[in-house]
């Protein structure tokens, strides 16, 4: 879902005025080695974001910054671990809407990841792509509505697990555009995408991030994207939005959570340390790259952002009927 944030540069200063002279001051950071938990396999947004962060963080907090991939159960498993490890600063999370906001409607979770984790701060958003193996004969997005509704059963199309925005979209197109085509959820966006490439599956969804570097391939075809506007990564490529969809306008954000009860200065010294290496010339244009929105701000905006994004999600669910499969 696209939500405006509301965070100018120059309210994005002031803030990083505000706090730096303390934290500056402060004594080093308790942890010797800090861990970012990717609750999702090697290969997709998640995984690439963190370890593109994780480099930076250990210099702004002067510490050892690892990632550690927990993936499995649509990102339930690594979620689930970062919600009861100890709230003192050295496990945190690089969580997605999937992870933190969606599942809690779609699994009987042991923890509610929204009331159990700390928001730390947004460092990404993205739209979605839909794309299709190089074999299937649509060149456009009418074209591949038109082919699915020749063969009602015979498509399937690729997530990388149930409840994934990726999903999601999928379900959304099956309803909204009455078509017949069979969800394959697999353990992470890095293996959905590989069969699609592969040709195992001729259909799915994915983020910018993970699929523009697969493009010059040959092998799959991008038909339209989720963003309001063109992706800077993809501007041949247009929107779903323009081409007369309205309804398939959304994001994957992804964000830096902590355990509940880690200590406010904690949460207020990682928010920093996020925010300055974001800001990082290099990685600002990585994540430009991508097609990701300039998210970075305080860990209240953040929590407000996610505060707003509950109730499309559970709608969402509910409307397309989507399952855990």
């Amino acid at each position: 879902m696209l939500i405006a944030r509301f965070l100018s540069a120059g309210a994005l200063g002031l803030f990083a005025t505000a706090i730096a002279a303390p934290v500056l001051a402060q004594e080093p950071y308790p942890c010797q080695l800090v861990k970012i938990i990717s609750p999702y396999p090697p290969g997709g947004t998640t995984d690439i974001l963190a370890r593109l962060i994780a480099p930076g963080l250990a210099d702004e907090l002067g510490t050892n910054v690892i990632v550690e991939n927990k993936g499995g159960a649509s990102s339930n498993i690594g979620t689930q671990y970062v919600t009861t490890a100890a709230p003192d600063g050295c496990t945190l999370l690089l969580g997605n809407n999937t992870g933190v906001v969606i599942n809690r409607n779609l699994y009987a979770l042991r923890n509610d990841p929204v009331s159990t984790l700390a928001p730390v701060a947004e460092v990404a958003a993205v739209p979605l792509v839909l794309y299709v193996n190089a074999s299937v004969p649509a060149k456009t997005v009418d074209e591949l509505f038109t082919l699915i509704r020749a063969k009602p059963g015979e498509f399937n199309f690729a997530s990388g697990g149930s409840g994934s925005p990726q999903h999601l979209m999928g379900e959304m197109l099956k309803v909204d555009m009455k078509l017949d085509m069979i969800h394959i959820p697999y353990r992470g966006q890095g293996p959905a995408l590989a069969d699609v490439i592969s040709g195992q599956v001729p259909i799915a969804f994915e983020t910018t991030t993970a699929i523009a570097p697969q493009l010059g391939s040959g092998r799959i075809r991008a038909l339209a994207t989720t963003g309001q506007t063109r992706s800077q990564s993809l501007s041949d490529v247009p929107t779903m939005k323009e081409l007369g969809y309205a309804n398939f306008v959304i994001e994957n954000w992804y964000g830096i959570f902590a355990p509940a009860q880690t200590p406010s200065a904690l949460i207020e010294r990682l928010n920093l340390g996020v925010v300055k290496t974001l800001k990082r010339p290099t990685l600002a244009k990585s994540l430009a790259d991508m097609g990701s929105d300039d998210v970075a701000g305080t860990p209240e905006q953040f929590a407000s952002f996610i505060a707003k994004e509950l109730p499309y999600w559970e709608s969402l669910v509910k409307r397309t009927g989507a399952k855990v499969e």
